[in-house]
């Protein structure tokens, strides 16, 4: 996952932003498919929706409990505050980026040629954030953060995600390998890690996110 050596576990943090990763794949791939129209397929697509959702729900934990927290820590640190502002200023361009592609799904004038090219953009904005916060943004957590903080920004992620775990776990840990699955379960309560193992899991496999054209990463 990464050479890094940190104090707190970041596994989860590492493993979200793999997923995420694996979901710009899934955009990218319906918005190059040549024999449908993509704008159709990706407004339809449960994946699309459930990338938002979850987006949106991590970085809101992050604006609103994490970054704050390192800002302060860091006040006197201009090299690092530096880095904690390019965080919070990169997140503000994610929604613009967002809406900017549900509008060309809207759009039935200019063409999948504008499609694609606002995927591009948002392929690299989000996928040249998710770098930058590992090469830099983490280790600066790693440095400042209290286990109280980790664990407040746990909870908060966990407050947004509500009554969607049953989709929000397995859609986290899809194509995730078998060291990550067992951290994730191993921080659920056992009637959890049944459900979903007997429930959640075979529920979400049998969903059609992206369309039957786009394959899937799932085991």
């Amino acid at each position: 996952m990464t050479g890094k050596t940190f104090k707190n576990d970041m596994s989860m943090m590492y493993a979200f932003h793999d997923a995420l990763r694996r979901e710009l794949g899934q955009i990218a791939r319906v918005t190059a498919e040549a024999t449908d129209d993509p704008r159709q397929v990706l407004q339809a697509a449960l994946g699309w929706e459930l990338f938002k959702r979850y987006l949106h729900v991590h970085h809101g934990a992050e604006d609103d409990v994490l970054w704050p927290a390192i800002r302060s820590a860091v006040q006197d640190l201009p090299d690092e505050l530096a880095v904690i502002e390019a965080m919070e200023a990169e997140h503000a361009i994610v929604d613009p980026g967002l809406n900017a592609v549900d509008a060309a799904l809207a759009d039935r004038e200019s063409g999948p040629e504008r499609l694609a090219m606002i995927v591009e953009r948002l392929v690299a904005g989000l996928g040249g954030h998710l770098k930058h916060e590992e090469d830099e943004a983490l280790a600066i957590v790693d440095r400042h953060a209290t286990p109280e903080l980790l664990q407040r920004f746990g909870a908060e992620h966990g407050i947004r995600v509500g009554n969607d775990s049953p989709l929000y776990v397995p859609w986290y840990l899809d194509g995730a390998g078998e060291d990550v699955v067992a951290t994730v379960l191993g921080r659920l309560p056992e009637p959890l890690r049944q459900a979903y193992r007997d429930e959640w899991q075979p529920a979400y496999a049998a969903l059609d996110l992206w369309g039957p054209k786009q394959g899937s990463t799932r085991a």
